[in-house]
């Protein structure tokens, strides 16, 4: 699986004194760190990490990944890839269906749940998406997701405001995908919500997952959503074990 952790941390400078965006301190912990320990809860035993801004500060607070159950290996990107890009780079490990998971992100639902729900439908990729009135959530503006009848992506707009009358979701920047992705993914920078989905999306092979009601998704790359991530914490309004 990949966690993406690549990008140039501008958007949270303001108060990440200099930090790479996953190793900001969030309850206690870094936010790669929560990510890896759901992760390992959930059965994974090997991560890629992909690096740009400031990857050695990342590789020296998580090392090979022994300390959290899980084996580590790093895709360091001189320029940046895009998350499709990135995941496209280490393609030769995918031989199976695959995870990715945004870094930036802390995400609680039922991985499990998730994976068997792909396989149910014979998804292409899976999309884990969340209803912003119903799940705890810091009012990232992801992209926007309109499923059919049977669980299938109807309609994919990235970074769009969401309209008045039409039940959306909003992705949660957790993907299930099978090898047959890579195949719409060209070299270069390629990004999933821009590039790839709508490229699946015309196949019918694109699905997405709501999690459940206990579920929720924490974007923290603001300083507005990282203040709201926290004051949900406090709030106890979410919880993280």
């Amino acid at each position: 699986m990949l966690v993406l952790a690549a990008g140039k941390s501008t958007r949270i400078a303001s108060i990440a004194a200099g930090a790479p965006k996953p190793l900001l301190e969030f309850g206690g912990k870094s936010l790669i760190e929560w990510n890896l320990e759901w992760l390992v809860s959930a059965g994974v035993t090997e991560v890629w990490i992909n690096l740009h801004y400031r990857p050695e500060a990342i590789r020296a607070a998580l090392g090979d990944g022994s300390r959290y159950g899980v084996r580590i290996e790093y895709s360091y990107e001189p320029e940046l890839l895009g998350t499709a890009g990135a995941w496209r780079r280490v393609a030769s490990d995918w031989e199976t269906t695959s995870l990715v998971v945004y870094g930036d992100n802390v995400l609680r639902f039922d991985l499990g749940e998730f994976l068997a729900a792909h396989r149910r439908t014979g998804a292409v990729a899976t999309v884990a998406v969340f209803d912003p009135a119903r799940h705890c959530n810091t009012g990232i503006a992801g992209g926007h997701v309109v499923l059919d009848g049977a669980g299938r992506i109807a309609e994919f707009r990235e970074g769009a405001p969401g309209r008045d009358g039409v039940p959306e979701y909003v992705n949660a920047g957790a993907y299930l995908l099978e090898p047959e992705v890579l195949a719409a993914i060209p070299a270069g920078f390629q990004d999933f919500g821009r590039d790839v989905f709508p490229r699946l999306l015309a196949g019918g092979g694109l699905y997405g997952h709501v999690i459940e009601d206990s579920g929720f998704c924490l974007g923290l790359d603001t300083p507005e959503s990282f203040a709201e991530g926290r004051r949900l914490l406090e709030a106890g309004e979410v919880k993280l074990s």
